[in-house]
């Protein structure tokens, strides 16, 4: 299985990815669904035009604050895994295990099965399938998204820097339409605000706007693919995080110029509605907004698929998982093994939809990890003066400590509001420790493997 030589991080995969290819990782993971239904959610909720952008600024300032702290470790441990290569370093073997057995059992599964299905009915508004055949586009979609990774790392890279030119080029095309071409109203914004706003409902409201910002994260995934990563992964998670950013605030207030918040609130297909106010889309509106949805999931079913094999095979690598899965293929140089596990288990999810049910739940899943991934800048600083730091986070240790409140604070807010979902949720996670206690006796027990510099 080790026929790759490790290089000084100890990584066996081939570094090919330079800063542009990584920045479309992240925008075109990033960048997906979420942006076209969620805001519909957050009108229904805020009720408030000023509630409403406040509500995104927040949940951007979040991800910037993740990603800015982030890239201190993903520069000074550019493992694959990312997440996962950090938690092992901070806190050793189970929180690390805890994190892949959340993406195995259910994050992975649902992230691909859940993109591919709406690529698969935005098609539909072209081909008209019935709901058994869209399963099945999406589950194509999936399997044609294995292959192209199988095919290694540069042939999956080329894709998305074209799909990601595309989908920045076609969202920035619509908002210039949006205030250049369309029949709105800067009046929608007024009065910004006509009550008070309750903390719990900007918090519930958030934790959409964070599903439509997750994959901020997703490019350390790839930590051990990227070229000159002490200067590369920093860059990239910045500059990333921040074009996204930029793209979802334009975007709002486009959506809310174009339609009044109340009617906003009423349209879980915003985007649709607000390309029917652009008068030089005639009636085709419908039809391009299916295209550039299209070309959006396309983009985070890719992103989804580079990114989330390289957390098995560094678990299967650093002795937490079945040895076979951290395979190299000789010819391609992919993780050929976990791109084949993570297409299998995207297509089982998609061929069992009500595993959405699941999915929808399990947003939260992934904050505890962050929270965790993000504490390790103050444990490895303490105990890790040693470690080369290319990039030391900036604004620390505010920056950190405001992600860390508002990640426990979204955490609690859900447990509050929403017990019975989110405590599924921690369950599923907690059923791990008891995995990892098996794993650990049947593979032995000095099998797990730390930082290799």
């Amino acid at each position: 299985m080790h026929s790759h030589p490790a290089d000084a991080w100890g990584e066996r995969l081939p570094r090919h990815l330079g800063l542009w290819s990584a920045i479309a990782v992240l925008v075109g993971s990033t960048i997906g669904s979420g942006i076209f239904r969620v805001p519909a959610t957050v009108a229904a909720r805020l009720q408030d035009p000023g509630p409403v952008m406040v509500a995104w600024v927040v949940g951007g300032a979040i991800a910037l604050f993740g990603a800015l702290t982030l890239a201190e470790l993903a520069a000074a441990l550019p493992r694959s895994g990312g997440v996962f290569a950090y938690l092992l370093e901070g806190f050793g073997p189970l929180p690390a295990f805890l994190f892949g057995w959340s993406e195995l059992t259910v994050i992975r599964a649902s992230a691909l099965g859940a993109i591919a299905t709406i690529f698969a009915e935005y098609l539909g508004y072209f081909l008209a399938f019935t709901p058994s055949q869209v399963r099945y586009v999406a589950a194509v979609a999936i399997v044609v998204m294995g292959f192209l990774n199988y095919l290694g790392v540069q042939s999956a890279a080329r894709f998305m820097n074209l799909i990601t030119a595309l989908k920045f080029g076609s969202l920035a095309g619509l908002a210039l339409l949006a205030f250049s071409a369309g029949e709105g109203s800067w009046s929608h914004f007024s009065p910004a605000l006509s009550g008070g706003v309750q903390l719990s409902l900007l918090a519930t409201a958030l934790i959409s706007i964070m599903w439509t910002y997750d994959g901020w994260a997703d490019l350390s995934f790839m930590g051990g693919e990227v070229k000159d990563p002490g200067r590369t992964l920093p860059l990239a998670l910045i500059i990333g995080t921040s074009a996204i950013v930029v793209v979802y605030l334009v975007l709002n207030v486009a959506y809310i110029y174009l339609v009044p918040l109340a009617e906003m609130a009423a349209s879980p297909l915003i985007a649709a509605t607000a390309a029917e106010r652009i008068t030089l889309f005639g009636t085709a509106g419908g039809a391009v907004i299916s295209g550039v949805v299209m070309v959006s999931c396309l983009g985070a079913l890719t992103g989804s698929m580079m990114t989330g094999p390289r957390i098995f095979f560094a678990m299967a690598d650093r002795g937490l998982f079945f040895r076979a899965i951290a395979r190299v293929s000789p010819r391609y140089q992919s993780p050929s093994t976990a791109i084949w596990l993570a297409t299998a288990l995207g297509v089982i999810y998609v061929l069992l939809n009500d595993f959405q049910q699941l999915a929808d739940k399990f947003i939260l899943g992934i904050w505890p990890f962050y929270a965790l991934a993000v504490a390790a800048v103050f444990v490895l600083r303490r105990t890790r003066p040693d470690l080369e730091r290319p990039y030391r986070t900036w604004g620390y240790p505010v920056v950190p400590v405001l992600f860390l409140l508002a990640s426990v604070g979204m955490v609690v807010n859900a447990l509050v509001t929403d017990p019975v979902n989110t405590g599924l949720t921690l369950g599923i996670i907690a059923v791990g420790v008891p995995v990892y206690y098996a794993w650990r006796a049947l593979a032995g027990r000095g099998t797990v493997e730390k930082q290799g510099a």
